[in-house]
């Protein structure tokens, strides 16, 4: 793997924003917290981070049930 800086002025070794460990490109994901258009956060996640940061997302962020069908979380 190279580590060294890219044309878009990247690294492919950048480390995870949450545990710190080095990430490749092709691996990591970024999420974005945005309100009207206006970003406010952005990280970058390791796929083991980021798996637990959609899993959190959907416990915090699920509506209290009341039996009228399902939510549905988009992630992309």
């Amino acid at each position: 793997m190279n580590d060294g800086p890219r044309s878009d002025g990247g690294r492919s070794g950048e480390p995870c924003d949450d545990c710190g460990e080095p990430v490749s490109d092709a691996l990591a994901r970024t999420v974005r917290v945005t309100v009207d258009r206006a970003e406010l956060h952005s990280h970058r996640l390791c796929p083991d981070c980021f798996a637990g940061w959609v899993d959190r997302y959907d416990r915090e962020m699920r509506p209290a049930s009341t039996g009228e069908g399902d939510s549905e979380i988009i992630v992309d």
